[in-house]
Formats: C-alpha cells, sequence, structure tokens
C-alpha cells in the first residue's frame, strides 16, 4: 500500500525545519563563510567558552540559510542556544535574555548565542538594548536580516560585531538540498520518487530560495500522495494503480526497480504550487529571448507588452536587481533626455526593490516599466557619447585649451594656464564665446536631440547656446 499523506510529516513540523543542517559540513551554499579558520566556523568550534567567538550580523536574501547558520553553530559549540525575533520581541525580551546568559556566564562559565531574526525590524532603542550584552560580552548575536545593515542597523552594533553576506543559493546547492530531502530519514524518507523534471521545475520555482524549494516540495509530496491514493481507491485498493493523464507514472518507480511509490512530476509540482511552471530556463536561450522582447517592447512603447514580459520575468524566478539594472539602462538609453525624471523613476524602484524585497517589489518594477514604456522616447544622448567615445579612441584628442587647463599650483600661470578664461557667470546672460573642445575637434558636433518630449525644449536651447559659445550670436 501507498503510504498516506500524513505519513510524510513529523507531526506539524515543515519539511523545512526538519531538514535544517545539524553541523555546519551540512550547510548548503555560502562556501566563502565556511573556509577552515573563517569567523562562523570558529565560533561553531566545540568549546563553551568565549575565546574566539565574535558578534556577526548575517545579511542575505531570504531562504539563504541566516536561521540555519545560526542553529548550526549553537549546536556545534554546545553553546546555549536562544532564538527572538524583532517580529514580536521587545526590549523586556531582551533584558531578560541578557540577564540570563549574565547568569550562565558567571555561574557555569556557559556562553549564550542570541539569534535575533530580522533585526531591522528592531527600532534604534530597541537595537541599544543589545549593546551592553555584546559589549561585554554577556551574549554571541548572531543576527539577521534581509536589509542593508548599514541603513537598518546601529552604528554602534554594526562596530562592534561582523557582517558577512550571504548569497543566494544555486541550482546545485538547491539540488542537493532537494535529493537529501526525498531520502533523509528526516524528511520525506524515500515514500515518494522525484522525477528529473519535477527536480529542475521546484529548483526554478525556487529562485536561490532553499526554505521555498522545501516548501515546493513538501507540497507536491503530499500532492503525489494524495493522487496515488484516491487512484488505488479506484482501482479497487490494490495501492499500485497509476494515475491517468500526465501523471501516468505517478505511482510507479521511477526506474521501474524500486518499490512502487508516487512519483512527483512536474504537472504535480504546478497543481501543488498553483502556479504554472513556465519554459524559462534562467542560463538558456529563453532567458535572453525574454529579456530582448521585455526591452524591446519598452522602447517601443507598446506597455502591455512590456508589463507581459515583465510578469514572465518575475514568474519564472528572474533576481529582481537584474530586472531593476535593465530598467535603469533602459531609462537613459532609450528615454533620455526626452523625460529626464525617468532615470529617477527607475533608480527609485531599484532602492524600493531593495529595501522591501519580493513580492511586493513587482509594484514599484511595474511602475517605472509603464512610466518608461509611455514616456516620449529619445537616445541622442546614448548615441552621442558613443560618438564622442570613438573619436577618442580613433585619436581624435588633442591638448587642453591652455584657458582650460588647471592654474592653481606654482607654475602653471607661468606656462600660461588658465590665462584667457572667461567665466560665464559674470556675463549677463550665463554663456560667453569661447573654445571648449581641443583644436583637432573645434566644431564637432555629438548630441543631436530630438524633437520628443522635453528634449524639443533642449533642441531649441541647445541651438542659441551654440551659436553663443562659436561666437556666431
Amino acid at each position: 500500500m501507498v503510504d498516506t499523506a500524513a505519513g510524510l510529516r513529523s507531526g506539524a513540523t515543515p519539511l523545512a525545519v526538519r531538514m535544517r543542517p545539524r553541523s555546519l559540513d551540512e550547510v548548503a551554499g555560502q562556501r566563502h563563510l565556511l573556509t577552515p579558520g573563517s569567523p562562523l566556523v570558529a565560533l561553531a568550534a566545540d568549546r563553551t567558552g568565549e575565546s574566539g567567538a565574535v558578534s556577526v550580523i548575517l545579511w542575505g536574501p531570504p531562504g539563504t540559510g541566516k536561521t540555519t547558520l545560526a542553529q548550526a553553530i549553537a549546536r556545534s559549540s554546545g553553546r546555549k542556544f536562544v532564538e527572538l525575533s524583532a517580529v514580536t520581541a521587545g526590549v523586556r525580551d531582551v533584558r531578560q535574555v541578557m540577564e540570563e546568559a549574565r547568569a550562565n556566564r558567571d555561574l557555569y562559565g556557559v556562553s549564550t548565542v542570541l539569534f535575533l531574526d530580522e533585526i531591522h525590524r528592531f527600532t534604534k532603542a530597541q537595537q541599544d538594548a543589545l549593546l551592553p550584552g555584546v559589549e561585554n560580552g554577556w551574549v554571541i548575536l548572531v543576527a539577521a536580516t534581509t536589509e542593508n545593515p548599514s541603513f537598518s542597523v546601529i552604528s554602534p552594533l554594526l562596530s562592534r560585531s561582523l557582517l558577512l553576506t550571504l548569497e543566494t543559493l544555486d541550482d546545485d546547492d538547491l539540488g542537493m538540498l532537494v535529493d537529501r530531502a526525498v531520502a533523509d530519514p528526516r524528511g520525506l524518507a524515500g515514500r515518494v520518487a522525484l522525477a528529473p523534471e519535477a527536480r529542475a521545475a521546484i529548483i526554478r520555482l525556487a529562485s536561490g530560495d532553499a526554505r521555498r524549494a522545501l516548501t515546493a516540495l513538501e507540497a507536491a509530496s503530499l500532492s503525489a500522495t494524495a493522487e496515488a491514493e484516491a487512484e488505488a481507491e479506484r482501482a479497487g485498493g490494490s495501492g499500485a494503480a497509476s494515475v491517468d493523464g500526465d501523471d501516468a507514472d505517478a505511482a510507479a518507480s521511477v526506474d521501474g526497480d524500486e518499490p512502487a511509490v508516487p512519483v512527483i512530476t512536474p504537472e504535480t509540482v504546478a497543481r501543488a504550487v498553483d502556479r504554472a511552471l513556465l519554459r524559462y530556463d534562467r542560463d538558456g536561450d529563453e532567458h535572453y529571448d525574454v529579456i530582448s522582447a521585455f526591452i524591446k517592447s519598452v522602447r517601443g512603447s507598446d506597455v502591455d507588452a512590456a508589463l507581459h514580459y515583465l510578469a514572465r520575468m518575475i514568474e519564472a524566478g528572474e533576481d529582481p536587481r537584474f530586472i531593476a539594472r535593465r530598467i535603469i539602462v533602459l531609462a537613459s538609453e532609450d528615454i533620455g533626455m526626452a523625460d529626464p525624471t525617468a532615470l529617477g523613476v527607475a533608480v527609485a524602484a531599484a532602492d524600493a526593490v531593495q529595501y522591501i524585497g519580493m513580492p511586493e517589489g513587482r509594484i514599484p518594477l511595474a511602475q517605472a516599466v509603464v512610466h518608461l514604456a509611455t514616456a516620449p522616447k529619445s537616445n541622442a544622448a546614448y548615441v552621442g557619447i558613443d560618438r564622442a567615445i570613438a573619436d577618442v579612441r580613433a585619436g581624435k584628442a588633442g591638448r587642453v585649451p591652455k584657458h582650460l587647463r588647471d592654474a592653481h599650483y606654482p607654475g602653471a600661470k607661468r606656462l600660461g594656464h588658465g590665462k584667457g578664461y572667461v567665466y560665464p557667470h559674470d556675463d549677463p546672460i550665463g554663456v560667453v564665446p569661447q573654445q571648449y573642445l581641443p583644436d583637432p575637434l573645434r566644431g564637432a558636433v555629438y548630441y543631436t536631440p530630438t524633437e520628443h518630449g522635453n528634449e524639443r525644449d533642449v533642441s531649441s536651447r541647445l541651438g542659441k547656446l551654440r551659436r553663443i559659445v562659436r561666437g556666431e550670436r
């Protein structure tokens, strides 16, 4: 008989919690933080004293192992482990932990690791309450945050802690975690089989987030088991019948040699997590095709197509920071001076994504995309700088005119530097006839404004400016 769905659970404990590493050796990814002699490895060394221990702030995206690292450190070191969440804890809770930690240290020689999740949610006053314990060594603080500590953690705490940056897990790391969870007795204990395509789908949907990967795996395993049980009942209780349609092998072995267990297929994953499995490989051609279509849709002023491709990137797990960078480039390359506010909107969207994360980050990204797609377009600045660079690379540079050269150092004036320079602000209109380009490039034109949007006014003004500067007024 197929195991029941309830048998896949360990009480009500989520799979992601059950599969947390018991030591640093089991941690996936973050190799740059776990080299021999690194602060985290020293902190996890098998001792209960304070020698070598230092407080740390772990900064990284969700699901990269901040809580996991803290708990692995505590288990490996033999230190007392206390966990607080800044969402629910207050100053009173912090002070109570500090008092108990001080007593344990003084009476029993046992040091305490205080793991504070989401420290960025603590106010300045609440963070101040941590200082005595950290400064006097009553606790070893391991704080976790998804926000930039430079903006979210008070300076005294930063100066007393090591800031360690966690990286998004790569596909190999996630694959290892998923495989371990399928086989490990703490996890699914081999009660289900995972088709290779389903494994790839879970990894893709997780987008570097270990917790999301294990949550999707657990949901898919429950779904596959429930479907197999239902089919077994329809088949008269044999428990070995297969499911019709796309899940025809869902109650059979992946290779045909193992005892029949429910098989998680890509369709099982899609139903379990209630979202379509997009055909979008972040390392393949489709990745570049969607990005290309997104850029061209914004450039072509098709706001609906732009939002469609933005949605595809988001749902496929594209790094929102990558999307934000592309939007910033678009703002200067394709909108430019036709709407100078576009760059500010794009940068603000990137900042917002950094501050609030996903999924809410989709909203400022969409706002920026709508602004850019509906804005007047100009690539004149982009074309202008490339023309200027081409001349420089071709050797068309020449000496800086003497009247523009630096004249502040001793002897510069004897060389004629700065002589004849006319200060524009002394002129009633703020512009004076004066040569600025080197002699070989005198009269060169790099920037040719369009008549689109704000650049129409720029074009009118620029014609007057050039005539004055070149002495043609």
